[in-house]
């Protein structure tokens, strides 16, 4: 499998379903960016380092994502707007066994 759905609730609550590849190597900002489901320069401002919260989201379905790093564990103790079901974009990498994944973009801070 090379492709994946996933479905990302932009920030004015509209759904989209969206294709995202496994063999690139993306994150979930990236899809995001790509897919231009924000505004320009309000999500990965710090370009996926985990020095930002502007790709923040809220994992809306069951799948099993990595524990997060400590880097990631910081920045969102500093966020804005962060729910139990909080993680980076950035810091989710696209994989087969994200078929199926929904997020909602967190508000903008």
């Amino acid at each position: 499998m090379e492709d994946i759905k996933i479905t990302i609730i932009d920030r004015e609550g509209v759904s989209h379903q969206v294709i995202a590849p496994t063999d690139m190597n993306m994150n979930l900002m990236e899809v995001v960016r790509s897919y231009e489901l924000a505004p320009e320069g309000t999500i990965g401002v710090c370009g996926g380092m985990a020095m930002c919260a502007s790709c923040q989201c809220y994992v809306q379905s069951d799948h099993a994502l990595p524990e997060m790093s400590d880097d990631e564990e910081a920045m969102l103790a500093e966020a804005f707007h962060v729910k139990d079901n909080s993680r980076l974009g950035c810091q989710i990498h696209i994989h087969e066994d994200l078929e199926g994944l929904q997020v909602r973009l967190a508000p903008e801070s």
